[in-house]
């Protein structure tokens, strides 16, 4: 029996413009842990039907007062519900005040104001303001806010809001600060923070002369960590200015970190907030991997104030305009930073392990959703990564100074405003001339398309014929599917390796672009000397999976000298999964490929140590019907230790010539440098030699930064025995009082793949330094272990569902939104194999039917069933 009492769902084809518009707001809060008043004070005015009741939305609100012009206003005057106050009868334009009471301390659910470490802090997005004070809670409600802030000096120093700091002072036995934003903006990015914080200072001039002062807020003690950060802040300004034209509007540019957060960060205007893991950094304690996603998330938040924040979304249902141009943007930037090469093939990697298989099961939606129950469980990557690579694809069709141009358009036309899709793609059509529409079935449409290509090489005329389709199959809600545009850049290789010439638009070229719009199409290539290797979506031109039928000595072919790296790190991941899932498969001819990249300088480390990397269990899982995850894991070790067996000598040698680096540096050389030195390690290990053990351990011990001494924790974790718990002892000991470095000791046990694992975890949720109201805690332990230990968490006894069911239940009670996104894990159970399959199904009835369950957790349960 499963439950039906589930709410209605918001869908888009109710939209409708609000009734009223605030042009102003005024905002006191009086601070308190357990009693804060938050007094508003809004300029109102009508602008859709007459006679329309005003409804301001909040939850887990207090009303202490409402005034209409002054005048207070008696209950028989309003309705109050849970989730509405409700005021017919009002005029055109008036003010209205409202002041209620909140309890800071209280609110776990780390939605609007929350407490964390004795220190305020707020999170809006989507929906939180509402639990602040009673607002028309929606992005397409745009105000000016000025913001009082009141609370005792001692203890709470630091009062920040939004925009430039006005006025400041002292009362009797408090102090105040007040805020202004000059620029209207919708609720979802309101921010505050009061508390002890130490700061980070720097400054930054723009493109036209301004001095905008940086500070970065951090716990008492930390600022140093924030240096990274800070360097990252200034690098993003500057290329936002020279590579879209601009520049920061505002006086003052503020990032707090907060531990307590259920998200990344957040782009509040003029005021971020992060996730503290997402900021704080030194060589001691954090990886290459942390520093480059410091770099980016700061990037990320920091373009949000164009495309986000001047330019905001009209309703939820727009969500990609602002998160899927904006990742494409951070991607561009690190591109720029760390080597494009590089970060295309891990922004597909990601794009992979998680977009993919989310559009492949029962929570696939489209990039732009038709329905919600709560807009929390859209943050997806579908939403995020999906909606990059459509901005990346338009790029890509009009070439880099029509983008350009096309988002001068958007940004200048849409400035001050909450935007929609369509007018995305109207800037488009206003620089080019052209129809944009097609484009936007990239967005209405869920499911990954699969491109199809058959190629017929006519010697004598020296012409290659390629047929080419798409079909995307069907996914929930969407049984048939149009077909879209699919750009493919596309060239030719010998059998060699080497580039081949033909022609195109009679021009004589290595590569070219095409455009299928169509179910299918034919495209004919002239001078084609010899029989070719196709090089395919090339620089992986569109989200899209290729099935080309060839011989296994092209893919090698690519894999040995595609001139696009991206491709011959594709052909490599290709050869592997097909190796690695065919039980005959051999490794010799693998091994001797990669010894020849591995051996090629002119190739740089973080490409080789990317095209060294195996395809992930979860990747192989992708590729196989019914998923069997012993298969999968056993298969994928036994390749392993073979490939490891037969570069054993090469691994070790290669090893010994990349001594670490005496001094840390977070350059992407450097990191490429480490990041290689590590993937040989890993092979060593795999290789089950004798002295596997003492060169991890010395790997571990001599590390000179967190990078390395975690790779070598890692490599012990694999051979496991007294050494690892040795390395693990030793590792909190040292770490147990720094918050972030402890989370890394907490995941990489329950990622390891060993049958004493989830004992382990069971252990780990009961130790002194476990919080589950702690998210970044949490996700340390039980999310690595459902999303990065599938041989473990696909147990055959279904222990592993069992564990994942009770923790997403013991979390929904008090923070819906981070438990929601657990879902996931159990979302593919019918491509399973048995008993997975009907012991995964057990695990999700269970939870559909355990009453009181959120909306989020219910909605997103109720679809992974429901298949």
């Amino acid at each position: 029996m499963y439950r039906t009492d589930i709410a209605r769902p918001i869908r888009l084809t109710d939209y409708r413009a609000p009734d009223f518009a605030i042009p102003e707001t005024q905002l006191e809060f009086d601070l308190h842990p357990t009693q804060t008043r938050v007094r508003a004070t809004y300029r109102i005015e009508r602008r859709g039907v007459a006679e329309a009741p005003l409804v301001l939305l909040g939850e887990r609100l207090t009303l202490k007062a409402l005034r209409l012009e002054g005048v207070e206003l008696t209950p028989d005057a309003y309705t109050l519900s849970p989730e509405c106050l409700t005021v017919p009868g009002v005029p055109d334009r008036f003010t209205l005040e409202v002041e209620v009471e909140i309890n800071p301390q209280e609110n776990k659910t780390l939605e609007g104001l929350y407490m964390s470490s004795g220190r305020y802090f707020t999170q809006c997005e989507a929906e939180g303001f509402r639990k602040v004070v009673y607002f028309p809670d929606r992005p397409d409600v745009l105000s000016k806010y000025t913001v009082r802030l009141r609370a005792p000096k001692a203890g709470f120093p630091r009062l920040l809001s939004n925009g430039n700091l006005i006025d400041s002072g002292e009362e009797a036995d408090a102090h105040f600060a007040v805020w202004e934003d000059p620029f209207p903006k919708p609720a979802y990015l309101f921010a505050l923070v009061a508390g002890e914080l130490d700061v980070l200072e720097d400054r930054f001039v723009t493109v036209s002369g301004r001095t905008v002062a940086l500070k970065i807020f951090v716990d008492p003690g930390m600022s140093a960590r924030a240096a990274y950060a800070m360097d990252a802040l200034k690098r993003s300004m500057k290329w936002d200015e020279e590579t879209y034209g601009r520049e920061y509007d505002l006086d003052l540019f503020m990032i707090v970190a907060v531990r307590d957060f259920n998200f990344g960060a957040m782009e509040n205007k003029g005021l971020n907030i992060f996730n503290a893991s997402l900021l704080l950094a030194d060589a001691q304690t954090a990886t290459d991997l942390d520093y480059e996603r410091i770099e980016s998330v700061v990037a990320h938040e920091y373009f949000h104030n164009w495309s986000g924040n001047r330019v905001t979304c009209r309703d939820w249902f727009q969500l990609c305009l602002k998160e899927g141009l904006t990742v494409f943007r951070d991607q561009s930037f690190s591109g720029d930073q760390r080597g494009h090469a590089v970060q295309r093939i891990k922004d597909v990697k990601m794009l992979r392990a998680r977009q993919f298989p989310e559009d492949a099961g029962p929570l696939a939606h489209p990039v732009r959703p038709a329905a919600y129950l709560k807009i929390d469980n859209f943050y997806t990557a579908t939403i995020y990564e999906k909606g990059a690579e459509i901005v990346g694809m338009l790029k890509t069709v009009v070439g880099a100074d029509t983008y350009r141009r096309a988002l001068d358009h958007y940004f200048d036309t849409n400035d001050g405003t909450a935007a929609t899709l369509e007018d995305f793609l109207r800037s488009f059509e206003a620089v080019t001339g052209k129809d944009f529409s097609p484009w936007l079935k990239w967005y209405t449409q869920a499911g990954t398309p699969t491109l199809s290509i058959e190629a017929t090489y006519d010697a004598t005329a020296q012409r290659l014929t390629l047929d080419v389709s798409q079909i995307t199959p069907p996914t929930p809600s969407q049984a048939h599917k149009a077909p879209v545009p699919i750009p493919v850049r596309l060239g030719l290789l010998s059998e060699a390796g080497a580039p081949m010439r033909f022609l195109h638009a009679g021009e004589s070229v290595t590569d070219a672009l095409f455009l299928l719009s169509e179910v299918q199409a034919q495209w004919v290539l002239e001078a084609v000397t010899h029989t070719p290797v196709i090089s395919a979506l090339r620089g992986f031109s569109a989200p899209v999976k290729l099935r080309l039928a060839e011989p296994e000595a092209h893919r090698f072919a690519r894999f040995r000298g595609d001139p696009d790296p991206f491709n011959r790190w594709e052909a490599a991941q290709s050869l592997a999964k097909a190796l690695i899932l065919d039980p005959q498969g051999e490794a010799c001819a693998y091994a001797e490929a990669l010894r020849a990249t591995l051996s090629d300088p002119t190739l740089d480390s973080a490409f080789k140590a990317l095209i060294s990397g195996l395809p992930t269990e979860m990747d192989l899982a992708q590729s196989l019907t019914p998923v069997d995850p012993s298969f999968i894991h056993a298969r994928r070790n036994a390749f392993k230790a073979e490939l490891a067996a037969a570069l054993k000598s090469d691994a070790e040698a290669l090893y010994a010539a990349l001594p670490a680096e005496p001094t840390f540096s977070p350059d992407a050389a450097s990191a490429g440098c480490r990041a290689l030195r590590n993937v040989l390690l890993d092979l060593i290990v795999a290789a089950g030699a004798p002295s596997a053990t003492a060169i991890a351990e010395n790997h571990f011990r001599n590390a000179g930064n967190m990078t390395d001494q975690m790779a070598g924790l890692s490599a012990l974790s694999q051979i496991h025995g007294a050494a690892y718990q040795d390395a693990l002892d030793d590792f909190y000991a040292r770490f147990k009082s720094e918050p972030l470095v402890l989370d890394k000791w907490f995941a990489v046990q329950a990622s390891c793949a060993h049958p004493e694992t989830l004992t382990r975890v069971r252990y780990l949720v009961t130790h002194s330094d476990f919080d589950r109201k702690v998210p970044n805690r949490w996700r340390s332990v039980v999310q690595a272990f459902a999303v990065n230990n599938p041989a473990i968490f696909h147990d055959i006894s279904g222990e592993g569902y069992a564990f994942i069911a009770d923790e997403v239940l013991r979390v929904d009670r008090f923070n819906p939104m981070t438990a929601a996104r657990l879902i996931e894990a159990f979302g593919g159970f019918k491509r399973y194999a048995e008993p997975h399959r009907s012991l995964m199904k057990a695990a999700l009835e269970r939870i559909v039917g355990t009453e009181g369950l959120s909306k989020n957790v219910g909605e997103l349960a109720g679809k992974a069933l429901a298949g």
